[in-house]
């Protein structure tokens, strides 16, 4: 009998053994391997019985030893595969969840005020640092911002450190902490959001459950409770099947009731015995410090999942952004505007609006215009960054807005063409801040808006114009502007709506040691008129310059620079013009909304994010575009 040899493989067989390099096995029909040597050439085709037997008994103990040698180098490697396994595996659970609490050291959870001190977010690449400031005595204001997705880096941002704010215990507490200062805006959302439980049952015999095993030890231990332990046995029993078998009220069985109402008058029965109240205590405090623990939990994972939702950018947004950017570059030709004379001409009304957010500075425009009544009449320079630049060009150049003439600008591009200093900053079209008064009962919280830093490169931008309205992308025009256009600033370099629930007084300190009235309003950047020429004449952009200059020089952040830049320069203008705070208040009133000339969404909740306030976005709805494909492929319907 011979063994046929295919080409230059010899095959073998010998008992069970690890293989050394160099050779591959294959289990077959009685439990050997067959050993397959590569590279061994013989020059016969054909091996006798008595030469494949010499071949064996030479060439097996070498391989026999070899494999023996290496089955210790291979159980090290399969440690060493299931250890690195075992790490994946718990990798893979625990940086989920810290990035989702904002444990993570780039999402620290900023909408959480601690009581003892307002941390402040120096939100620059190259700082990344955080102050603290401490807070005000009784009396005082605390302020943070609010953190909005079109805010860029270089901005001021004021938020709170994560670490300290839950060693106090949950808003409500019998601490006595403000919701307010513990969570900001999230605790009014979350209660006007609160959903009914669907396993508020369920949670109540967990609850039953645990008392009466808290309970159960001690009873056993008493003479003449038999009956009483039994019963309370056989309850807990019940409750464990069927909470085995329910995670809502809707898997309980329909008798559950009875069984409740049975383990309640057990736990009657056994707290009427004179039980050890030790172990009865040890268990209930378990019981206690678990609950505050979940409760804890999701108030914070809640906390950072609002704050994330406020902050970015929609998707449906992003991929309208997207797609126009594309449609411009795949444009044949860059179409400009023909009635390009306008832009620098004194007889039209000329409106400024700094944004990055295409969608809400559109409806801005389209609620002006439309309830304008000479709509050609006016001049749109709408302020951009490089980024959304692009975008912006090709929405407004795809529609059109009952003749008014809409220019879009590059800031970057601007501040590389024409200020000569080298300097390109990010575009910073506005700063939110929260006001929280603690001196008050109830607790006040509000939200001002303040000017960027951009905004006082007004005179640049438009040397040839002498009087602009500066409008915010989060307002909705609901009546004809001119008014406001021909308001006579008596000297003043801006009109602004005073905002006197907030005084230079209650921010003595976060101000610097510069003059003010401490008992003045301040005033809301929601829409401005402003007189370019008086801007220059007292030249406003060198003392916030000078402003800014003396705050770098200070050891805490001061917020509000701008406030001081426009001492003695506003004229207030009348109230009934805008109606503040629809992204914030649920309690406005539905006929101050409605009569009032400009509606301005500060706060947290604006109407384009799912966290707007549904009873006020109606008003926002109203103006959005309805044919433009885009809007269709990308679902954008807020």
């Amino acid at each position: 009998m011979a063994l046929r040899r295919a080409s230059t493989v010899t095959t073998l067989e010998f008992g069970r053994a690890s293989l050394p390099t160099g050779l591959r096995r294959r289990v077959v029909g009685g439990g050997n391997l067959d050993f397959t040597m590569m590279g061994r050439a013989e020059d016969e085709d054909v091996m006798t019985r008595k030469q494949w037997r010499w071949r064996r008994d030479r060439e097996g103990p070498v391989l026999a030893a070899a494999a023996a040698a290496l089955a210790p180098k291979r159980r090290w490697r399969c440690v060493v595969a299931t250890c690195a396994a075992a790490a994946l595996l718990f990798f893979s659970v625990v940086v989920p969840l810290a990035v989702l609490l904002g444990l993570h050291a780039r999402f620290p959870s900023m909408y959480l005020v601690d009581e003892s001190a307002v941390s402040v977010y120096d939100g620059s690449e190259d700082s990344g640092s955080w102050e603290t400031i401490p807070s005000e005595e009784s009396g005082r204001m605390q302020v943070n911002s609010t953190i909005e997705e079109h805010l860029p880096a270089t901005s001021k941002i004021t938020g709170i450190d994560l670490k300290d704010n839950f060693e106090h215990g949950l808003p409500g507490d019998e601490r006595g902490k403000s919701c307010q200062l513990e969570f900001g805006s999230y605790c009014r959302w979350s209660v006007e959001h609160k959903e009914v439980m669907e396993d508020s049952t369920v949670k109540r015999l967990k609850d039953q459950l645990f008392v009466a095993r808290s309970y159960y030890p001690s009873i056993v231990k008493l003479e003449g409770m038999e009956k009483l332990s039994r019963e309370m046995k056989q309850n807990i029993q019940e409750h464990e099947h069927m909470l085995s078998e329910a995670i809502s009220d809707a898997d309980l069985p329909k008798l559950h009731g009875v069984s409740m109402a049975k383990m309640d008058q057990t736990i009657a029965a056994a707290k009427l015995c004179a039980t050890e109240c030790t172990n009865v205590e040890k268990k209930l405090r378990q019981l206690l410090d678990m609950t505050e623990d979940e409760a804890l939990f999701h108030a914070r994972q809640s906390a950072y999942l609002y704050r994330l939702g406020v902050q970015t950018l929609p998707k449906s947004l992003h991929c309208l952004s997207m797609k126009l950017t594309v449609d411009y570059f795949n444009s044949s030709a860059d179409i400009e505007h023909s009635d390009i004379e306008k832009l620098g001409n004194l007889a039209f009304q000329h409106y400024v609006i700094f944004s990055t957010n295409l969608l809400a500075s559109s409806m801005t425009i389209n609620s002006t215009v439309i309830n304008s009544e000479e709509p050609a009449n006016i001049v749109f320079h709408l302020v951009t960054d490089t980024q959304n630049f692009y975008a912006f060009k090709s929405w407004f150049i795809r529609n059109s807005y009952k003749g008014a003439t809409i220019n879009v600008l590059n800031f970057e591009d601007f501040q590389r063409d024409n200020l000569g200093n080298g300097k390109v900053g990010q575009l910073s079209p506005s700063e939110e801040f929260r006001i929280t008064s603690r001196s008050n009962a109830p607790m006040r919280t509000e939200y001002i808006s303040m000017f960027g830093h951009s905004v006082f490169l007004l005179p640049e931008l438009f040397s040839n114009l002498t009087k602009v309205i500066v409008l915010e992308d989060d307002t909705i025009v609901q009546k004809d502007l001119s008014l406001l256009w021909n308001l006579d600033l008596k000297g003043k370099v801006i009109g602004a709506i005073q905002f006197c629930r907030v005084r230079f007084g209650q921010l003595r300190a976060y101000l610097p040691n510069y003059p003010y009235n401490s008992s003045s309003c301040i005033w809301m950047s929601g829409v401005s008129v402003i007189d370019l020429n008086k801007w220059r004449e007292h030249d406003v952009s060198v003392t916030y310059h000078q402003v800014l200059q003396k705050v770098s020089e200070m050891t805490i952040y001061v917020p509000f620079p701008c406030l001081l830049a426009f001492q003695d320069l506003i004229l207030p203008i009348e109230d009934q013009w805008v109606q503040f705070g629809l992204g914030h208040d649920y309690r406005l009133a539905h006929g101050a909304v409605k009569k009032a000339g400009i509606l301005h969404y500060n706060g947290n909740m604006k109407p384009w994010l799912e966290l707007g306030i549904r009873r006020y976005r109606k008003y926002w709805k109203k103006y959005l575009p309805r044919d433009e494909p885009f809007m269709v492929d990308c679902n954008v319907n807020p």
